[in-house]
This record gives C-alpha cells, structure tokens and sequence, in this order.
C-alpha cells in the first residue's frame, strides 16, 4: 500500500514555520536599524553643533593667564608701586555642583578650617565669565603647601596665582598714583572687546586710571586636554600674556617725602613743588589721604569704604586740584592786570592808607594803618590791601579776569590725573549779570565790594594750588605758562612728548613780569616771606597769603607761593593749609620751605 509518511506529511508545515520566524528577525532588525538610524540622524545631524561643542568643552579646558601690571617708578628708578603674587583656591565651575561638590567642600573645610557655609557663600558668588570660582582668600604659605600636598584629595580644585598692586610707601602720593579694582559687569560689556576679562583690575583714580592702557598688559592662555574626570592629560597649546608697561614718573621719593612730613601736622591742605621750566611735577601732596593697599584687600569692611567715601572729610579729594580763596597770593593777578590795562604802570604810585569805603563797607589795611605812599614792588613786600582795591577797581573786573586768564586760572591745567579738577573761579561784571551761576540773569549785578574784594582773592575768587603753581611758574621763567605733568610720555599715544615746546606765552610786557619778580624777591628779602631766608637756601622769591573761608565760613587758609632760586628758577612750590588761622607766613611758608630745603639740600 502506497501512503505518505508522517515526516513527509509535516514538512510543508514546519517550512511555514521557518519562513515566518525569518521574517518577524528581519522586521526586528530592520526597526533595530531604523531606531539607531533615527538616532544618529538626531545626534549628528539635528544636534550636531551642540553636541560638537558638548564634547570640545568636556575635553579641552582654556585657562586664561592674567598679565602683570607695570610698575611706576619716581625720577630716580625707586618703586612706588607694583604688583605681587599670591595664591588663592579655585574650583572648576562644572565641579562645584552636585554629590562632588559636596564632598569637595568638605575636604577643602576640613583642611583649611573654613566653614562649609563660607565656601558655600564662595560658590554662589559666581559671575557668569568666571572660568574659575575663587574658594578662598589669599592663602598663607603654609595653607598654599598643604593644598598642593593633597591635591590628588581635592579633584576639581586648585591652587592658582593671582597678581595684587602694592604700595610700599602706604599713604605716600596716594592721590597722584591711585588705586585699581575689580572691573564691573556693566565695564566689562563695552571693555571685553577691547581684551579685558571678569578677573580684571582696572585703574580707577590717579595714574592708575590715567595710565591704564600702558600700564595693563594682555592676557594669554593655556589650552589643556583634560579627561572625564577634570584631569589634565596634556598640554594643546599656550599663548603667554604680555606684562604691562613699566612707567618713570617726574616725581622725587625724598621730595615727595619730605613734602608729606611737612604736612602732617595739618588735617586739610596741600603741596605742589613743580619744575618752573617745563611744569614735571617734583612732588604732590593732599590731606587729608589714603592708604591705596586697602583697595587691594580682598575684603573691605563697610566702615572703612564709608570713611572713605562718605566721611565730611573727603579723603578721596585731590586738594591740589580743587579751588579755594587765595587771598594775598592772588595779589600778583591784580598787579599784573593793572600794569597790561594801562591804568597802573610798572611805575606807578599810590597812597595807602587804613581803609578805602567801597559801596557800603570800608575794605580795612591788614596792619589797621596803612603804608604811605608806595609802589607795586613795596605794595608786594607789605601786602597792601589797599593798594591792591585801588588798583583792581581802577582797572575794572573784565582786566582782572583777562590777567587770571592768560596766567592759568579759570581752566583746568592739562595735568594727566585732572578727571576732577575744578576750574575755580574768578567773578567779573558779565558773570555777576548772567547770574552768577544760581540766580536769574540780571538780578546779580556786580557791585564794588565785589571788586574790592576779588582785587585780594576774597569772595568771588577760589583757584587751587596746581593753578597758583602754574602762575607762579610763568613769573619764575619769565612769560611761559607750563602744563603740569607727572610723565614725559603722551597719554593716548605714549610716544614721547617734548613739554618744553608745549609751553605756552603769556602775553604781558617785560616790564610786568620784571616788577612781579623784584616785588617777589621783597616779600622774601625783608617782608611779609621773611622766614622763608635760610644758610642753606638760595634767593628764594614768594608771596605769603592769609584767605577767609568763603566757602565754609570757617578759619582762615594759609598760602605761600615761591620759586628758586630767584635769578635762574628751577623749582615752583606751593603751599596750602586749609583754616589754619594765623597767617602764611605762620603755616604754608615752613611747609614750603622744608621742600625748598629737600630739594636744594638732598
């Protein structure tokens, strides 16, 4: 009997079977490989960028390596400011998050005994920028050697350096040299392009400020390949940043010195020695000072930042550059605007007397007396008053302002740290009708005790040292109005300046300037300057200058303004103390006169 045999009647079946199996393994790696297509495509193609970047960042770290910033030196090469290193802990903002960061912040605590809480305080100070977040202070030696001794503990962190300015010689100079800080969000986003970055100290005042494209450098970098973990595998590249710029001042140490010792014993003044022959600032003093090193401290208690900034005091103020009534020492203005007037020439003679009525008051004689009958070169020696009200009323307020003009006054003077400098003021007829400055037009005319008084340098006059020593310079070389500077390199382009050609005339006649000299040479020789005759000195030619408080209403200032030695003048100094009633003569010319003696007798 022929018949199918059981494995024959099951083969169509299990081939079935087979080719339904094979086809659901090849859908299953068919939707595999779509998933993982799919995926890709996701990866490279729609997030390529970002991924790139993802992975760029992960493996490679740029550490920015911050310039050192110039020094500043006096004539002489000693070093009034520079910069030194020091050490602070950093971590790696991408490991200050997280388990990690909490098991960091433990070890770095427990190492240093800082609170965890501070380090924590530390971490969420971070500024977007910021390529690493400083955990720590400046640390001591001892800290610095422990860190890098258990550094493989600390993953994420590091030791690194960082530059501070220093100011040996504290308060020395404060307001000529400055002081930096750290640059503000707001500078950096119009400064980044011009290559600052969020660690960056900026100059702020003084030379700092004025010099700051000199004196910064560049920064550099390194580019490091680091591994998952934050460590470096190796280095890709560095680029070293550039130092700033060493700047030689016109300043004198000992001078500046010795014209801060001077000082000291007056709360409120200042002191400006000058070269007369092309205005290189020798030496600068204001009181009351600073200390710029406090700028430096990483950190600064309210107390001392409302000291400085907020004190009646005004510590911060440059007084050298800022105005106050002159008194006596403006005397020379008047003589001056006299004589080009053609009122009052060189030869000219008047009656002194104990009092001149001008509108309602009798402007007084110092001496309550008189002097008789003298000229302009006796006139300086005594300080007549009125001699002085006789001559400024007769030449009129637009002479007066024309002479202060042409000798300085009333503008600023082109000094490289002038960002605050007050012009001052010298009133006259056209100001007093336009108001004055806080009145309507026309409802402050000028009055004769007005000119009587601005014939002294009382009520409507106020000009600062650096401006008297400007005039006086002008006197001392015989016509030629300097511009005060503390470097002979040009503030935008830093190329050399020859200061001598930029000297500028004054347009008086030599007449007038040999009278203001020999009556200059009087006031020393056997005046009101007297005390300023020294062994050690010689001929020294000034003019004392005792001023009302119009501002303030307080005590007198005291002034003396001089320049020697007198037949071929080398140096201008200026001294000023704010309410220090008894006279120039009594305070600003010992001041002076300790300068004078510094200079001439290092």
């Amino acid at each position: 009997m022929t018949g199918a045999t059981p494995l024959e009647g099951q083969l169509p079946r299990q081939v079935g079977l087979d080719q339904g199996k094979y086809n659901l393994l090849l859908r299953l790696l068919l939707a595999l490989v779509l998933v993982f297509s799919g995926r890709l495509f996701w990866l490279q193609i729609i997030q390529g960028e970002q991924n790139r970047a993802r992975a760029e960042e992960n493996s490679v770290r740029v550490v920015p390596s911050q310039p050192i910033r110039g020094q500043m030196l006096d004539r002489h090469g000693e070093v009034l400011v520079s910069s030194h290193l020091v050490h602070k802990l950093y971590v790696w903002p991408k490991e200050a998050v997280g388990p990690n960061w909490r098991a960091l912040r433990h070890r770095i605590s427990a190492l240093l005994k800082i609170p965890e809480e501070e380090l924590e305080k530390r971490r969420a100070s971070f500024r977007r920028g910021d390529y690493r977040i400083a955990l720590t202070d400046v640390l001591t030696p001892a800290q610095t050697i422990k860190l890098l001794e258990r550094a493989d503990e600390l993953p994420g962190a590091e030791v690194g350096v960082d530059y501070l300015r220093a100011y040996p010689h504290g308060i020395t100079a404060a307001h000529v040299l400055g002081y930096t800080s750290p640059i503000t969000d707001g500078e950096l986003s119009h400064l980044a392009s011009q290559g600052y970055q969020i660690q960056d100290r900026i100059g702020r005042t003084g030379l700092e400020a004025a010099y700051e494209r000199h004196l910064r450098g560049q920064w550099g970098g390194r580019t490091l390949e680091v591994s998952a973990n934050g460590d470096v595998q190796r280095p890709l590249g560095e680029k070293p940043s550039v130092p700033g710029k060493d700047l030689q001042l016109t300043l004198d140490l000992a001078l500046q010195q010795a014209a801060e010792k001077a000082i000291a014993p007056y709360p409120v003044g200042a002191i400006v020695a000058m070269d007369a022959g092309d205005g290189a600032i020798l030496a600068m003093v204001s009181r009351p000072a600073y200390d710029p090193n406090f700028f430096s401290q990483p950190v600064k208690p309210q107390a001392q930042l409302d000291e400085l900034f907020r004190s009646s005091a005004l510590p911060m103020l440059n007084r050298a550059l800022n105005p106050y009534n002159p008194g006596s020492v403006f005397k020379v203005v008047t003589a001056a605007a006299g004589m080009e007037s053609g009122a009052f020439p060189p030869e000219t003679t008047l009656h002194t007397t104990a009092c001149i009525p001008y509108g309602a008051h009798c402007f007084p004689e110092h001496n309550g007396e008189g002097f008789g009958h003298i000229g302009y070169e006796d006139a300086l020696r005594f300080s007549s008053n009125t001699f002085f009200y006789q001559v400024g009323v007769g030449s009129g307020s637009m002479a007066l302002h024309d002479a202060a003009v042409k000798l300085g006054f009333t503008k600023r003077s082109g000094i490289e740290i002038g960002f605050d400098e007050d012009p001052g003021l010298v009133g006259n007829a056209a100001w007093a009708a336009a108001g004055r400055g806080w009145a309507e037009p026309g409802q402050t005319p000028w009055i004769p005790e007005d000119m009587a008084s601005a014939s002294i340098g009382q009520s409507v006059v106020q000009v600062s040292p650096i401006q008297v020593a400007r005039a006086y310079g002008a006197i001392a070389n015989g016509g030629w109005l300097v511009q005060p500077h503390f470097s002979s390199l040009n503030l935008q382009t830093g190329e050399p300046v020859d200061w001598q050609a930029r000297r500028q005339p004054v347009a008086f006649g030599s007449g007038t300037w040999a009278t203001l000299q020999r009556g200059l040479r009087k006031v020393v020789a056997d005046g009101t300057g007297y005390g300023m005759n020294s062994e050690t000195l010689p001929h020294v030619s000034g003019k004392t200058g005792t001023a009302e408080d119009n501002s303030s209403h307080g005590e007198d200032h005291a002034w003396f303004a001089s320049y020697a030695p007198s037949d071929h003048p080398e140096i201008v100094v200026v001294a000023f103390a704010a309410n220090s009633p008894g006279g120039g003569s009594v305070h600003a010319l010992p001041m002076a006169k300790a300068v004078m003696e510094a200079y001439f007798n290092p």
